[in-house]
């Protein structure tokens, strides 16, 4: 019997995984990540994957593993999260950028640290599993693993996977990849988990509230607030309140429309704020470029581009650059294009491969 690590956080889908990786004739063992540090936290924050609630995540998992059989570790990488999720979260946000550390910890972390130290512990199991909402499949004809879109697109994750590699994923089991969310919540019934239908799906990385907590030892300056024509309008709390696309807490008034953050200036600590026409873009470049499902063989490809969750993908053309970035020239402007955030490349369902937009 093969046995299985699954990454478990205390909710509804990797409880249910566990569950289908069980009837699927898998011995199943479960495994959690701490990511607030056990002295106390030193950010006072009140929410988010590693707010206060962690605990509490824990003593349901107890339940689950007494429930379904299993044995659950927890795996300390509080220290870990702080050098590699939380401080390029906080390095982005006082560059200027805005950030995506979900997909940082999932590939730095939830599928990297959390089995090599288990390893390293002398545990030995044979394939790796998260309760995420993609597919996983091997191509005969290209010879490598794709990535897929889970099937029920209102939950699929895939985007959040964008920097897995080869040897993540063929070794990697996704047992929610088919389902619906609805399918799941059933099976959790029928499975007398239903202790688990009223916890609250997966929490964000941080509130709006908590964010400006994480910057406490950091200098944040005040600046200028400026027009398309560099025309000061006002003033700004400090580079880490505001990102593209924003339109709340700007303290414009006298505009004869909408404005919104158009652009952010870390050189000169302006926040470029206009009307909505000035956030559209035709193109974007990505830099730290990863190819999941293909190793690109044309200076040209195809794709569907999503460049931040929510972001329905729009076609347009991928253009790999000599220094190896990649270029992508929207069929039509897109709104909002953010530095910082990932560009995911699609081809239908398989993801194809995303990089940091620049």
């Amino acid at each position: 019997m093969k046995r299985v690590l699954l990454a478990m956080s205390g909710g509804i889908d990797s409880a249910v995984s566990a569950v289908l990786l069980q009837e699927q004739g898998f011995e199943v063992m479960g495994a959690t990540m701490r990511l607030r540090n056990s002295d106390g936290d030193p950010y006072g924050v009140s929410s988010g994957c590693f707010g206060p609630q962690e605990p509490q995540n824990r003593q349901i998992l107890e339940r689950v593993g007494k429930k379904l059989g299993i044995q659950i570790l927890t795996i300390d990488l509080s220290k870990q999260f702080e050098n590699e999720v939380l401080e390029y979260y906080r390095s982005n946000y006082l560059e200027g950028r805005t950030p995506n550390p979900c997909v940082v910890c999932n590939s730095r972390l939830k599928f990297g640290l959390l089995p090599k130290m288990l390893r390293d512990k002398g545990m030995k199991f044979d394939l790796f599993a998260t309760g995420h909402y993609a597919r996983t499949r091997f191509c005969e004809q290209s010879g490598r693993w794709q990535l897929l879109k889970g099937s029920d697109s209102f939950k699929d994750q895939s985007y959040f996977l964008c920097l897995l590699t080869q040897a993540h994923l063929a070794t990697t089991l996704f047992p929610l990849g088919e389902l619906t969310k609805a399918r799941v919540r059933e099976i959790a019934r029928l499975h007398s988990l239903d202790f688990l239908l009223s916890k609250a799906e997966s929490q964000d990385f941080l509130s709006e509230e908590d964010h400006p907590r994480l910057f406490k030892s950091a200098k944040i300056e005040p600046g200028e607030m400026v027009d398309p024509l560099g025309k000061v309008v006002g003033n700004h709390r400090g580079l880490i309140h505001y990102t593209i696309g924003q339109r709340r807490h700007l303290g414009l008034s006298g505009m004869s429309e909408p404005w919104y953050v158009i652009g952010l200036d870390n050189k000169r600590n302006r926040v470029k704020v206009g009307p909505q026409s000035f956030l559209y873009k035709d193109r974007l470049t990505t830099t730290k470029v990863n190819w999941v499902s293909i190793q690109p063989t044309s200076a040209e490809t195809r794709a569907e581009i999503k460049i931040r969750l929510g972001h329905n993908p729009a076609p347009g053309t991928l253009r790999i650059l000599a220094n190896g970035s990649v270029e992508a020239v929207f069929d039509t402007p897109q709104m909002s294009i953010t530095s910082g955030q990932y560009a995911v490349f699609y081809d239908g369902d398989i993801l194809l491969g995303g990089g940091t937009i620049a």
